[in-house]
């Protein structure tokens, strides 16, 4: 009896491990199979996949294998940090203090360095893409982390307002930058360097603001003009196409062929808008119209009074530097006491437009180019514009190039003599290159005569003096020059307001 048990739980038991055995080797198989689904997948995931997985910080090597890990240049970084913070913080005091005082917004009276610190904590290099676009030149992108203890305080004035020290914490700052070495024949074989921030991925600087001694609501609005400046000055300073050319090695060298140009002129005739956003409690908005490619040269149309689908009918002309890069920005804000209310943004790449081509657009209106911070996302009406794409001969790109530099002086002279707050101003009207036959607008020098100090007066002769400049008549107006917003690139058309045409 006891043989004929021990045969059968014999027999069960090894019917058992064997079933046990088949189903484990099947589990494998599936999880090895569901493996393989998923690596193959990950395999064709694009860009824009990845960073809906992993968001914006992943290193740039994890997803492009053409940057390279460099870790034997982060620890020799880290070890001459503290000489690099040294030399790196005169220089930044002395560069960026005057591009602050340039690109304030117009809420702001002076904006300077009190303090300024990099602390001891090194960039870290996730990664180097080495690239040979142009004969006689070497590319390097360099894909920068930095999260360090800096120490930087800000002395902030406004008006009405005593100086407000406000430190900078939390620094952060996410970019690609891109070096491009010109080489020659002589030593040291490097004759000068450019160097910018790459649009894509989209340069990130990331701070908390905290007032010492005071409050940030002494200065209403503070953290958005700060805001602002320091994306201006990204965006308009630093971000390709724009660029920093140095030349290296104490021998005078011809950096022209480096430098941006001129490409081309955009003429966009602003028509109409359509089911605007009402922010008024009593009435209805007061549509205005701010359009610029570079910040630096904003222009704006008339204000169109308690009225939610406007009819300008104003054409601008702005100058293109790099077709496949920038964008159109155009920014509707509803003109109010005190600080206007931006009521919607749209985006139209430069790269849709063909040369020559007349071609009328409806943009869809957006609360913010970058949508992924914003949780309001209600239609906001729509904007019908013209534009017209002229791409520029030699002599056509030299005036133009000569004229720009002159409307930037000629706005720092306005600026001077008080008719506007800031350079950054968007201005009334546009203007005309003379005796070159190329159309240009570029800072839009037919600047309302604001009334200045107290309004004693209107500032006329500055304005005559502009108008000179410029070639033209420039009639005065009492509308003052308001804050005209600010704009973070974005490369996606979809979420910047698709154009469609009609």
């Amino acid at each position: 009896m006891g043989l004929i048990s021990g045969m059968l739980m014999g027999i069960v038991f090894g019917i058992a491990l064997m079933a046990g055995w088949k189903h484990m080797m099947r589990y494998r198989s599936n999880k090895r199979i569901a493996k393989a689904v998923d690596i193959k997948s990950l395999s064709s995931l694009n860009r824009d996949d990845l960073k809906k997985i992993c968001g914006e910080n992943f290193p740039e090597w994890i997803s492009f294998p053409v940057f390279e890990q460099v870790k034997w240049l982060n620890k020799q970084l880290s070890k001459l940090w503290p000489f690099v913070a040294d030399a790196a913080e005169a220089i930044i005091k002395e560069s960026v203090e005057p591009l602050l005082e340039e690109y304030r917004t117009p809420g702001i009276t002076s904006i300077k360095f009190s303090k300024l610190s990099l602390g001891t904590v090194a960039p870290k290099i996730e990664g180097i893409r080495v690239q040979s676009l142009k004969k006689g030149q070497i590319t390097m992108d360099i894909d920068l982390r930095w999260g360090g203890n800096p120490n930087i305080i800000l002395a902030i004035e406004a008006a009405l307002v005593a100086s407000i020290p406000i430190q900078l914490k939390d620094l952060k700052v996410f970019t690609v930058v891109r070096a491009i070495f010109q080489l020659a024949e002589e030593i040291p074989c490097i004759s000068a360097v450019v160097v910018a921030l790459l649009a894509e991925p989209k340069p990130r600087i990331d701070y908390t603001l905290k007032a010492i001694g005071g409050s940030l609501t002494a200065i209403p609005g503070l953290s958005d003009m700060i805001d602002d400046t320091v994306n201006s000055i990204i965006t308009d300073m630093l971000q390709w196409p724009h660029r920093i050319v140095v030349p290296i090695g104490g021998m005078p060298v011809d950096t022209s062929e480096l430098e941006l140009k001129p490409q081309g002129k955009l003429t966009v005739a602003v028509v109409r808008a359509n089911n605007l956003k009402n922010k008024e409690l009593i009435g209805k908005s007061d549509p205005y119209v701010v359009v610029y490619i570079r910040p630096l040269f904003k222009v704006k149309t008339k204000v169109i009074e308690n009225n939610l689908n406007p009819v300008w009918n104003q054409t601008f002309e702005l100058i293109v530097e790099d077709k496949e890069t920038q964008s159109l920005i155009l920014e509707v804000f509803d003109q109010d006491v005190g600080q206007d209310e931006r009521l919607g943004v749209a985006k139209l790449p430069m790269i849709e437009l063909e040369a020559e081509i007349s071609k009328e657009i409806e943009l869809r209106l957006l609360p913010s180019l970058d949508m992924l911070k914003i949780k309001d996302k209600k239609d906001r009406g729509t904007l019908t514009i013209q534009v017209l794409y002229h791409e520029f001969n030699k002599e056509e790109q030299l005036a133009a190039l000569e004229e720009e530099k002159r409307i930037l002086e000629e706005r720092k002279k306005l600026k001077e003599a008080g008719v506007i707050g800031s350079t950054m101003d968007a201005l009334d009207g546009a203007a005309s290159l003379v005796g070159s036959g190329v159309g240009l607008v570029g800072s839009g020098l037919g600047a309302g005569a604001g009334i200045v100090g107290s309004g004693l007066g209107a500032f006329g002769s500055g304005l005559s003096k502009a108008g000179k400049f410029m070639g033209r008549t420039i009639t005065g107006q009492s509308n003052a020059s308001k804050r005209s917003g600010s704009s973070t690139p974005v490369n996606s058309v979809q979420e910047n307001g698709g154009a469609k045409p009609l």
